[in-house]
């Protein structure tokens, strides 16, 4: 899938999301091909890893749930967000998002630009479909 970052967890760096350094990975099977997943700190079998998640401009992440937390930043594009049991979201570049491990979530990106969201888990990686997302009225 992908790979851990090789560099010292003691030493300073940075990554921006068009880095030509960065190794892109697929993303798990029942998400769009489009979707990639590139490393930025940890590995992503262990606890404490942080990614960046990218997704095409007009495509959806079908309904999935994780088993750690997410922390996210939003990095480009704009990118809608529903946690079951609640309200749509709208993030834009700079927003700050929190999502409760085992919730289950779906996303979609807008036309126009490409999204790019920074996530940090505290637990491994993963993603497990989930049962469509409804939205209560």
């Amino acid at each position: 899938m992908f790979a851990p970052r090789a560099h010292a967890q003691d030493a300073p760096h940075t990554w921006t999301a068009d880095d030509p350094d960065l190794e892109w990975g697929a993303c798990p099977a029942f998400m769009p091909e489009s979707c990639a997943i590139a490393v930025l700190q940890g590995a992503p079998d262990q606890p404490n890893a942080d990614i960046f998640f990218k997704m095409a401009p007009g495509t959806a992440i079908p309904s999935h749930r994780h088993t750690s937390v997410e922390r996210m930043v939003l990095v480009s594009g704009e990118m809608q967000v529903t946690y079951k049991g609640h309200d749509p979201v709208v993030l834009r570049p700079g927003t700050y998002a929190f999502g409760p491990a085992e919730l289950p979530h779906e996303a979609s990106c807008a036309v126009g630009e490409e999204c790019v969201l920074f996530i940090g888990f505290e637990e491994p990686i993963d993603a497990m479909p989930a049962e469509p997302v409804a939205v209560d009225q």
